[in-house]
């Protein structure tokens, strides 16, 4: 029996070989350097940046690029490019927040789901089909109507909207845990049902939340620009893309570029995490790790 349980090898930080598998995964090294420029981007802007992106300087209306201004003004004299430094913390903070609220909720409530089954299980089950039908902009503009628009609420309907999925797929992956040997053998030794949960079924799915947990992430720097864009997410003065965009509207005609780069910061940064997300699971899980 003792051997049988031995089998349930917790999740653990990759094996060496992880790092010389994941210098061949194409996916992996272009979202991870996509995804570390985001960061790095946001980082750097609590430091430093070319010029004060609060600074409205109406002289300076539209400036094209060039030396002083790398990428430009907008239509308030503001440097585009400290606007989009500063406009990625938004992104990153939303994002982070957001996913922490999914899937710290989410994951409890699917592996408490897998666990205990029956009418617990359906009930969970079910108050998650009820959220899907709250996608994030939907509930955003609930939350605005009652509290008003701001960041706070677009990461309270963002982390609302994230729940579901991650107890949907926590509640998956844990069943098919529930039903291998090393489970049953705890099970026959005597253990309880949250015992197993914590010790084999939890740390056997965290590799596919992980994965999951990227791809969300991009979601949220989607629905966070989405909701700044009509308004509902961060507010003035505080940068962000999808402000961005939204005020770059009206004057596509004119300055182009400013709809351009946070459209291109946005792209790039969806992309990198899916990058990211897609080149995890494919080292991650172990019928494809095989393949390689």
């Amino acid at each position: 029996m003792s051997a049988v349980l031995e089998t349930a090898a917790p999740f653990v930080a990759p094996a060496p070989g992880f790092w010389q598998r994941a210098r061949h995964s194409p996916s992996f090294v272009i979202g991870l350097v996509l995804s570390a420029f985001v960061v790095l981007a946001a980082g750097l802007s609590f430091v430093w940046t070319p010029h004060d992106p609060y600074a409205i300087d109406m002289a300076l209306k539209l400036k094209a690029p060039d030396a002083q201004n790398w990428l430009g003004t907008d239509a308030f004299g503001r440097d585009v490019a400290s606007l989009l430094l500063v406009g990625a913390r938004a992104s990153i903070a939303v994002g982070v927040i957001a996913v922490g609220i999914g899937l710290a909720i989410g994951t409890a409530l699917g592996l408490l789901a897998s666990a205990r089954r029956g009418w617990v299980e359906e009930i969970i089950m079910r108050l998650s089909d009820f959220a899907f039908a709250f996608p994030a902009i939907l509930s955003a503009i609930m939350l605005t109507a009652v509290f008003g628009p701001g960041m706070v609420n677009a990461i309270v309907a963002i982390g609302i909207y994230n729940i579901p999925t991650f107890a949907r797929i926590t509640r998956a992956s844990a069943n098919a845990v529930w039903s291998r040997e090393f489970v049953l053998a705890a099970r026959a030794c005597g253990k309880g049902r949250m015992a197993i949960t914590l010790e084999h079924v939890l740390p056997n799915v965290l590799s596919v939340l992980v994965v999951q947990a990227t791809i969300r992430f991009a979601v949220a720097i989607l629905a966070e620009a989405a909701l700044s864009y009509l308004g509902l997410g961060t507010q003035p003065p505080q940068p962000s893309w999808g402000r961005m965009l939204s005020e770059a509207q009206t004057l596509m005609f004119q300055a182009p570029r400013l709809a351009v780069f946070p459209g291109l910061a946005i792209a790039l940064a969806v992309l990198g995490l899916n990058l990211l997300g897609d080149g995890l699971r494919d080292l991650l899980d172990p019928r494809l790790a095989r393949k390689r």
